[in-house]
């Protein structure tokens, strides 16, 4: 029996979210890393992405929705994919054909989503608290210097279990990335001569990427000592 219509738009609709949340974690990871480099332009770019009306009223919920998608549409492919083997399973050897990675990508999923709510609560919980609840969109804080670099590192400084569970989160990520990034690609039916200049590129963002945020909490976490 072949494939469904069905089963390949939802797996098209599944890489598509994908390569729209590795657009974001890329735009998320630039702006972090600046917290390294020069803390008043990370305070000056989060204070815009904080309080700029398209980002938050536009383009914060089309992010959420991604993510959510991502997430449950992952999970339905899944289980999918299990009763498919439990109904082929003579014929399946997924040690055989696939990689771990790609046998496993729920369980990296299910860690970085686990990761996700805590990154939400110190970061997104804690801005919706101040801007919306307080109602201070100013942004500065009692010094009256910009609160944001302040606050970022406060998390990372003394915080060795924090950054333990940051950096196991973006290893997890790594795995993820490392078939899901590229398996994108050959889902939207990337066949071309730069298929292998793809794979290439895919491999190495899904290690610098994870790795640059895992570098950022390590860094903030012996800076603050």
């Amino acid at each position: 029996m072949g494939i469904s219509k069905t089963s390949i738009a939802r797996k098209v609709a599944m890489a598509l979210s994908g390569l729209f949340l590795v657009l974001f974690l890329a735009q998320h990871f630039t702006i972090n890393f600046t917290s390294v480099v020069s803390p008043d332009t990370f305070n000056e770019i989060s204070h815009f992405m904080g309080t700029n009306f398209l980002v938050q009223a536009v383009l914060q919920p089309i992010l959420i929705a991604g993510v959510v998608f991502h997430f449950v549409m992952g999970f339905i492919l899944e289980a999918r994919n299990r009763s498919a083997r439990g109904v082929k399973y003579a014929k399946f050897n997924g040690a055989a054909n696939s990689s771990w990675i790609s046998r496993n990508m729920i369980i990296s999923g299910i860690v970085v989503l686990a990761f996700l709510g805590l990154h939400f609560y110190d970061f997104w919980v804690h801005e919706m608290q101040v801007k919306y609840l307080e109602g201070d969109m100013s942004g500065l804080n009692e010094a009256g210097n910009f609160r944001y670099y302040e606050e970022t590192v406060a998390k990372f400084a003394g915080q060795g279990v924090r950054v333990g569970l940051y950096v196991l989160a973006f290893i997890f990520l790594m795995l993820h990335l490392l078939h899901g990034f590229a398996s994108s690609f050959q889902t939207m039916g990337v066949n071309n001569k730069y298929s292998s200049g793809i794979k290439i590129f895919t491999k190495a963002f899904a290690i610098v990427i994870p790795m640059g945020f895992v570098f950022i909490a390590i860094f903030h976490y012996f800076n603050n000592l």
